[in-house]
């Protein structure tokens, strides 16, 4: 079977792969082999510059040429990169004698090939590959798309701030609240969570075998090899990896950073299904309608039906990546002694569940595009509950010393159709001042809002 997006195991490049286009350069296999070279180039480069007799400086063209092997980097090399592991059976081995392959023709690279990948473990190639992915994924694909829902979020939160809507908890009604402070609500907490996500420091160690620079030493005993190291992973690209410096490992990388990291998206990813339900609900009520595209069907039975697919695909992909990073989370920290392979292959799973949780991020903006606000119904589901007016009643009663006000609401609301002619008879009928009488006479369960449209414009 030909390989098409039919033929994909993975919805991800199947079903949504066109979705995904922008994750996929830097997740896939072949992201992977870019920032390997990329790795390996940094560490060749800087090598030549540490005063070795052995290893002069590379000229101006040699460093181009180097560069230009990352920044030129294509699926061509990465096919060529498979052919060569398909002898070594080793994807860092293949990708060390690539990069020597293109060092034929050029005397001054080729008398210094060996210095390609020197006194580096596998692993200080991986894990800074994975770190520089990682890097590039949230700060390209996963924040702007969090980013764009905050901004959709708080344009909605400012938009309907006055309109007013029935609150409900434990599924009964309650006092009310606005659309906007709603929003506002879930606006606030991603772009909490967002903050948390940018702020995690992405690590990278280059020390050996087992994080104790011996083959550095072994070459060079007198040399600074961890101030090396340093620099090569804090400087900037391209000339250094721009990661931050892991000083004390096992031979990988502890991934704690990684678990810090994940969390924090399944954080977001949490609100974010919280949201979903919550507008699937809306929508169920009535409170918003979609609008219509032509040609879509809804059901292939109900012709009315206008689902809220969108927040539904959001909700399942959202569990589906928090999954799976949290299974990272958990998993990645954890390695038998100085290192086992169980971390290998998890890593490479790091894409899809950013894919997923990318492709929610898509759906949630596609859906938040469709909503129309449906004010009638609001309006209308306000002035069906009165009751909620119990509420500022009673609050006002005890604030002028009447008894039992309390129980006295109770007595009149609970489980009960409350109409507002019965509680206009009922403050009619207090003894507090007349003022105070007008106030709650002119109250409605629609103006009954407190500071929610302030709140929501402060978002």
């Amino acid at each position: 079977m030909a390989f098409s997006t039919v033929s994909a195991l993975s919805p991800l490049d199947g079903r949504y792969a066109s979705r995904l286009s922008a994750l996929r350069p830097l997740m896939s296999e072949q992201g992977y082999m870019h920032r390997r070279v990329q790795v390996e180039v940094a560490w060749f480069i800087a090598l030549s510059d540490c005063g070795f007799v052995e290893f002069k400086p590379l000229t101006g063209g040699a460093r181009k040429y180097l560069l230009g092997l990352v920044s030129h980097f294509s699926e061509a090399d990465a096919l060529a990169i498979k052919e060569i592991e398909k002898v070594t059976n080793h994807d860092v081995k293949a990708v060390e004698y690539w990069i020597k392959s293109k060092f034929e023709a050029r005397p001054e690279l080729l008398s210094a090939a060996e210095f390609v990948h020197f006194a580096c473990t596998s692993e200080d190639i991986n894990n800074t590959s994975h770190a520089l992915q990682i890097q590039a994924a949230r700060d390209v694909v996963v924040l702007p798309a969090i980013d764009g829902l905050i901004t959709k979020l708080r344009d909605m939160a400012h938009q309907f701030a006055d309109v007013s809507m029935l609150a409900r908890t434990h599924g009964q009604t309650a006092s009310p609240t606005t659309v906007g402070k709603e929003i506002a609500n879930v606006a606030v907490r991603l772009a909490k969570a967002r903050e948390q996500i940018a702020k995690v420091d992405l690590l990278g160690k280059m020390n050996g075998a087992v994080g104790n620079y011996n083959a550095h030493m072994a070459a060079w005993p007198d040399f600074d090899w961890e101030a090396f190291s340093r620099k090569v992973v804090e400087t900037p690209a391209p000339l250094g990896l721009g990661l931050t410096f892991q000083p004390y490992s096992i031979q990988i990388e502890p991934h704690d950073y990684m678990a810090e990291l994940f969390d924090a998206v399944a954080r977001a990813d949490t609100i974010l299904i919280d949201f979903s339900r919550d507008i699937w609900g809306y929508v169920s009520l009535g409170y918003f309608k979609q609008r219509l595209k032509k040609g879509e069907i809804g059901s292939s039975t109900m012709p009315h039906k206008v689902n809220p697919i969108d927040f539904e695909n959001a909700e399942g992909n959202l569990g589906l990546a928090n999954a799976l990073l949290r299974h990272m989370s958990e998993k990645l920290p954890i390695s038998r002694w100085q290192r086992d392979l169980t971390d290998s292959t998890v890593l490479r799973n790091v894409g899809v569940a950013f894919g997923y949780a990318v492709l929610a991020y898509s759906s949630l903006s596609t859906g938040l595009g469709k909503l129309e606000l449906n004010e009638e119904a609001l309006a209308d589901d306000l002035d069906a509950s009165w009751e909620v007016l119990a509420e500022p009643i009673q609050t006002v009663m005890r604030r002028f010393g009447v008894q039992g006000a309390y129980e006295q609401l109770k007595e009149v609301t609970r489980g009960k159709t409350v109409t507002s002619e019965a509680l206009h008879g009922l403050i009619r009928s207090l003894e507090i001042p007349e003022t105070e009488k007008a106030r709650l006479l002119a109250m409605t369960p629609a103006s009954y809002i407190g500071k929610a449209a302030e709140l929501a414009k402060r978002a």
